[in-house]
């Protein structure tokens, strides 16, 4: 296995002023589960996440953020021209060291980007500022460490300048080339993301075999046991582990049924006896929401980046990636066994390096607070990343 440190991952989210939040500097583990009763904004810190993943992997801000005014801070008040936005970030530690990313979005009176910030220690390695509103694109001016200190062109307003730079920048001078290692160690790990939230109505019919490829509803389940199950012995006895933890009854294994038209579906074993047929079993359809939930999360986390449905970027080995796991609602559903036993799952599989997990739980989470390797954000308690509402946004800056 790869040392750590050789995979770049996400170890802090900050929400500076976005949604409810204002000043939000969350730290990030291997297993990190935000706790708090609705409204506490939970859901809030993982679609910020998810729209860095997104920007990263090349999306634009449109398709990031359909409905923007709904980030922007309730009391936020517009400048002279009426423009409101908001602000979030990450840092991503990796070969390169800490790198920072920091994104100011104008959400009003239109959606572009107002300003971006990528830094490493004390160096500004690209920065982007909205000089002229009346264009379509933002100034941008990166390290270069050459003859010429700085290099400035223009960037599309509608894209994150981080995930333009590995196009424009030629890696010849010293400067140029931490500005890449910087900018690919920020993207590779903001973009191996997989946001998951199975959905049990979506499960229970069966499913044609497919690639194989696992969705985030978790809609062909049936399609992607049929192709593991023989893939790794070791991996799917967990999974069988795992069902009899969470699942009533006696349980003795988990497989799959071939049907006449060439669907399959997905079975638990009931007999007594170890690896019978699996063909008599009990089609999971039959099973609660809860038991579907939590076999379907069971079976993201042992699974991995091999199968799961993802764009990881192709040009770096995955020995040297970490795929994300983003779970909201990670114990919908469940009882604080399943739960508990869930998260020990995340701890032991996320422990080894691959995969991390940033997960949403109902109340204060305290089914997890014991585990090693899972840390627990209350954010009512805690106190951390809520707005006050005594105070203002202040606007959008025009840079981060």
């Amino acid at each position: 296995m790869e040392p750590l440190s050789t995979r770049p991952v996400v170890t802090e989210l900050r929400l500076s002023a976005f949604a409810a939040h204002r000043g939000g500097a969350f730290p990030l583990g291997p297993v990190t589960l935000f706790a708090g009763p609705s409204g506490s904004g939970k859901s809030s810190v993982l679609r910020a996440y998810e729209a860095l993943a997104a920007l990263a992997a090349g999306a634009e801000l449109a398709e990031v953020f359909p409905e923007p005014a709904c980030c922007v801070p309730e009391s936020a008040r517009g400048d002279a021209q009426g423009r409101r936005g908001f602000r979030i970030g990450c840092t991503v530690s990796g070969p390169a060291g800490p790198v920072r990313l920091d994104l100011a979005v104008q959400a009003e009176p239109e959606l572009r980007i107002a300003g971006e910030r990528l830094t490493c220690g004390d160096r500004v390695l690209l920065s982007t500022a909205l000089r002229d509103p009346g264009r379509g694109h933002v100034q941008a001016a990166w390290h270069t460490g050459g003859a010429a200190a700085v290099t400035r062109a223009p960037f599309p307003g509608e894209l994150l300048g981080t995930a333009l730079l590995p196009l424009r920048v030629a890696g010849r001078t010293d400067g140029q080339r931490q500005v890449l290692a910087a900018a690919e160690q920020m993207v590779v790990a903001l973009r191996s993301v997989f946001p998951c939230d199975p959905q049990p109505s979506r499960m229970r019919a069966p499913v044609r075999p497919g690639d194989g490829r696992l969705l985030p509803g978790c809609d062909n389940l049936a399609a992607v046991l049929h192709r593991t199950r023989h893939e790794c012995a070791r991996r799917h006895a967990r999974l069988t582990s795992m069902a009899r933890a969470g699942c009533a009854g006696t349980v003795s294994g988990v497989g799959t049924e071939e049907l006449a038209d060439g669907l399959v579906r997905a079975v638990i074993d009931r007999s007594e006896s170890e690896g019978a047929d699996s063909g008599a079993g009990t089609p999971l359809g039959r099973l609660g929401d809860g038991e579907l939930r939590f076999l379907a999360m069971a079976l993201v986390l042992l699974t991995g980046p091999g199968v799961l449905s993802v764009d990881q970027a192709a040009e770096v080995p995955g020995a040297l990636q970490s795929l994300t796991v983003v779970a909201d609602g990670f114990d919908r559903c469940l009882d604080p066994g399943q739960a508990a036993g869930l998260a020990a799952l995340a701890a032991s599989i996320c422990a080894e390096g691959h995969l991390r997990l940033v997960g949403a739980v109902s109340g204060d989470g305290a089914f997890a607070r014991e585990l090693e390797g899972v840390a627990v954000v209350d954010l009512c308690r805690d106190g951390t990343g809520r707005e006050d509402t005594a105070t203002t946004a202040g606007g959008v800056r025009r840079g981060p």
